[in-house]
């Protein structure tokens, strides 16, 4: 694990946004794997400066994100289409038909998890996944169990992660229960891996996770074993934990 130190959410963002533009500076047809919360709009607003002062070019890359509110349609202002397009896809030269975020909208879960691994198959992998760190410990929308999923899948969404998410909603009652959400084994299987971490709230669960024991029960505990994974954290989610770097 690579670990760099940001002094605030705004440095965070720009030390992730740098990661990334060389990526797609490097391999201008890079599959990305996107990320949505409130962690990395940072990041994407960076990314969006840089394109329009024209320093990096979208138009050959491709997208898969993490994950997709099951019963949310692309037009639902909470569906996470939507807020891809409002927070980044709308604002660069990426066309929307090299995007690709699970069907919110289709009811046979079984088809769409296969359909969506098929996607991700096609496309060669991920060669750079953005990531969050959920309230208690998920990636994606993995949420803490007894075992790492494998491939994209239905979950239910845990009690923590829908009061995280209440705040994005008119009310609690509002937030979906059901979530379509890439597999652990398909972050793993991406060639680099960057995670976003910023706020004293985040400080007890990035201890347990890059620094205690890998466990299903922490599923981003299982990114300490990946061969490229950076860790991008402020000061306050290291508030926790002894390092120099």
């Amino acid at each position: 694990m690579k670990l760099i130190r940001a002094r605030d959410y705004d440095h965070m963002s720009r030390q992730a946004a740098n990661i990334i533009s060389a990526q797609v500076i490097l391999k201008p047809d890079s599959v990305l794997g996107l990320a949505t919360g409130s962690s990395p709009i940072g990041t994407y607003r960076q990314l969006i400066d840089w394109y329009r002062k024209g320093d990096i070019d979208f138009s050959q890359v491709r997208t898969v994100n993490l994950d997709e509110y099951v019963g949310l349609g692309p037009e639902n202002v909470q569906s996470y289409a939507w807020f891809m397009r409002h927070n980044f896809f709308d604002h660069i030269n990426l066309p929307i038909g090299n995007t690709n975020i699970p069907d919110g909208t289709n009811p046979d879960a079984a088809a769409e998890c296969a359909r969506y691994d098929r996607v991700i198959r096609g496309l060669g992998g991920i060669d750079l996944q953005l990531l969050g760190l959920g309230p208690n410990g998920h990636i994606g929308f993995n949420e803490p169990d007894e075992f790492f999923d494998k491939g994209t899948h239905r979950v239910a969404l845990r009690e923590a992660t829908i009061q995280a998410n209440k705040r994005f909603f008119d009310r609690e009652e509002d937030v979906p229960r059901f979530a379509y959400t890439m597999g652990i084994c398909d972050i793993m299987q991406a060639s680099r891996v960057v995670m976003v971490v910023s706020g004293a709230s985040k400080a007890a669960i990035l201890r347990e996770a890059f620094f205690g024991p890998v466990t299903p029960r922490v599923p981003a505990s299982i990114l300490q074993l990946h061969k490229h994974f950076t860790l991008v954290a402020d000061e306050e989610a290291l508030g926790e934990v002894a390092v120099s770097c």
